[in-house]
């Protein structure tokens, strides 16, 4: 992607966290003024949307910063990291918003239906603007980028559920479903978070992908000409599109040249490992190493 199309989306990222900003204190003031939990419970995570695209924000570009000797990798991993770090806000805002629901149940309160249903439409909109901005952003592409994306939707979601809420409070007075759009934007809000929590630990933890089958990697490589037996295979991604794979090789003839690029012109084909490391070691040195020991 250009550097051009790169800025053109950060440009209406920043828009709409100045937007989100902007209706996060809006909905808390109006929160506070009609005695709704959930109208706060949605500026919350408003605001955490906000955050989100901050976060996005600032991995894509660290991102793109190039290699070092300290950091020979590069940068391409801070995406992964902030990926983490929106889910794990949506983690503790869910869980926040959880508790106080709790408590409100305890101790509930008169709430002005109007301001609810008012403010929540508003919010929709302009979530729903937000949404599709931060997908064209990427979102498809970018871990990191979804997991805005995701706060995006989800506060879609719950903008609905408080407009369905203020709505049963002004006909019917059920102030009780306050309390219930809450607690369903809250276990939303949490599930969202452990799913896209797990992801980004499984690559920041280099766990084998989970489209690569270890074993089958194996047996492609055993039935190729001149192998004889593959051992110590490690599989770990460095960013949601680049695999890396490492493999000690035992082959017959060390004399075929063509073999360590025929290897690695299979394993990208076949299974789209871009970065391989394979350690070739002939069989015969192998046995004869043996025989010395003994």
């Amino acid at each position: 992607m250009s550097h051009a199309h790169h800025h053109h989306h950060g440009n209406k990222l920043g828009w709409a966290v100045f937007v989100n900003i902007l209706l996060s204190v809006a909905q808390v003031v109006g929160g506070i003024l009609s005695g709704s939990l959930s109208l706060v419970a949605d500026a919350l995570h408003n605001l955490s949307d906000a955050g989100a695209l901050i976060i996005a924000l600032v991995a894509q570009k660290v991102a793109r910063k190039p290699a070092s000797l300290e950091l020979t990798y590069g940068y391409q991993r801070a995406e992964i990291i902030g990926a983490l770090i929106n889910s794990a806000t949506l983690i503790v805002v869910g869980v926040y918003l959880l508790f106080e629901a709790i408590s409100r149940f305890l101790n509930p309160e008169p709430i002005d239906g109007w301001i609810v249903v008012w403010l929540a439409a508003l919010a929709l909109v302009i979530d729903v603007i937000t949404a599709l901005i931060t997908y064209s952003a990427g979102a498809k592409t970018s871990l990191n980028i979804r997991a805005a994306f995701i706060h995006n939707v989800s506060d879609a979601a719950a903008s609905v559920a408080v407009i369905v809420a203020g709505t049963l409070i002004i006909l019917y007075q059920w102030y009780v479903v306050d309390l219930i759009a809450t607690v369903l934007i809250s276990a939303y809000v949490i599930y969202h978070g452990v799913e896209l929590s797990k992801s980004s630990i499984r690559i920041l933890m280099q766990a084998t992908p989970d489209n690569i089958n270890i074993q089958e990697v194996k047996e492609y490589l055993e039935t190729q000409e001149n192998v004889k037996t593959v051992s110590h295979i490690h599989v770990w991604q460095l960013n949601e599109h680049e695999y890396i794979l490492e493999a000690q090789v035992v082959i017959t003839s060390l004399s075929d040249q063509s073999t360590l690029a025929r290897l690695k012109e299979g394993l990208q084909s076949r299974f789209g490992l871009l970065h391989t490391t394979l350690e070739l070691t002939e069989d015969s040195l192998i046995t004869h190493q043996c025989v010395e020991i003994k």
